[in-house]
């Protein structure tokens, strides 16, 4: 099979990471590097591709059939219309846009094109949370009733340091982090309808917040909490307990989710189920059935750019549209607005 050409847009942290699993990939090649540093030609050279200084550059003398945004927030806007006018599908990372107002204007322009966009939220491609999202569906856990989750996590002072912006308005875990967390939420419990949150920079003392304590209500009438904290000295957060990101230490022990519902409670990464036997028995006074799902372990990127291959070739629709990096951006930012208000803030579900 001849392989679907991806060009990588922004040789950054997470670009490098695109070029890696391009490369890897049994069915997309790497096409070309975008990005105007010369430590990006450096990048492309060694990757033995062209390098391309910007996108227009690209789709007139290179056109892809597939283009990766990972450039920097506040081009994504920008680039992705480029591409959409250049008529290539594009996997554009999150978020979508800066704002929901930038984000709602580019949806409009994805329906009025009629482009193909993935957004880039990889945790959607977790094999981990197939298999969770699997259980819910099938079930298991009866109706669901309520969650909790966390991300919590410490960011060292050299982080601040390397980039002051990161302490000022428009940084923060909620913004920089949170957006992960409600895509996947989103997926195991259906749509946020309504937030409140209580934001504290009491520890760091910085412009922005570093922990956060939200409540979320669902669509479905579940209820959720939320910790999330850059300066909490605690493994429970995603990337310390799913073992699919290499950079960081794991902790097999822990989970960042319980999903629990009328008939059980699924512990996730660990995948721990404690359910009912019997609906009669149901009782605190009764013993769960207790046991560990099955599941398999890989690398989001690998499956998402093997995905974004199937939507370039118009095997499969996105699994993550332009309307649900829309939604994420929207709860996100509605967290920030209760935080600020201390008002339940409700959000319009997809």
């Amino acid at each position: 099979m001849k392989k679907t050409r991806i060009a990588v847009a922004g040789a950054g942290y997470i670009g490098l990471d695109h070029i890696r699993v391009a490369r890897e990939s049994g069915t997309c090649v790497l096409s070309a590097v975008v990005d105007p540093s010369d430590a990006a030609a450096a990048i492309a050279a060694k990757a033995g591709v062209p390098h391309y200084r910007s996108l227009g550059e690209l789709f007139e003398k290179d056109r892809p059939d597939g283009v990766v945004l990972a450039t920097p927030n506040t081009l994504h806007v920008d680039h992705a219309r480029s591409s959409m006018q250049a008529g290539v599908p594009m996997l554009l990372e999150k978020p979508i846009a800066p704002t929901v107002e930038q984000a709602e204007a580019l949806v409009a322009d994805v329906d009025r094109y009629g482009a193909s966009v993935l957004i880039g939220h990889h945790r959607a491609h977790s094999p981990i949370m197939a298999r969770a999202k699997e259980i819910i569906d099938e079930g298991r856990l009866g109706s669901l009733v309520a969650v909790m989750g966390s991300a919590m996590f410490f960011k060292p002072d050299q982080y601040f340091a390397d980039a002051p912006w990161r302490k000022e308005p428009g940084a923060g875990p909620i913004l920089l982090n949170m957006i992960h967390e409600i895509h996947n939420l989103r997926m195991l419990c259906g749509d946020i309808v309504a937030v409140q949150a209580f934001s504290s920079n009491a520890t760091r003392g910085f412009a922005v917040e570093d922990t956060v304590a939200v409540n979320l209500r669902f669509a479905s009438g579940a209820l959720g909490t939320f910790l999330l904290s850059d300066t909490a000295a605690s493994t429970r957060s995603w990337e310390q307990t799913s073992q699919e990101n290499t950079a960081y230490t794991s902790y097999a022990d822990e989970d960042c989710y319980v999903i629990a519902g009328t008939f059980g409670s699924l512990s996730i990464p660990t995948m721990r189920l404690k359910t009912y036997a019997k609906a009669e028995d149901r009782s605190w006074w009764k013993p769960f059935n207790v046991s560990v799902a099955d599941m398999t372990r890989g690398d989001p990127l690998k499956y998402q750019m093997e995905h974004f291959g199937r939507v370039v070739r118009g095997e499969a629709k996105p699994i993550v549209t332009a309307r649900d990096g829309l939604q994420n951006l929207r709860i996100t930012e509605a967290i920030v607005k209760a935080a600020k208000t201390g008002a339940v803030v409700e959000t319009t579900p997809l």
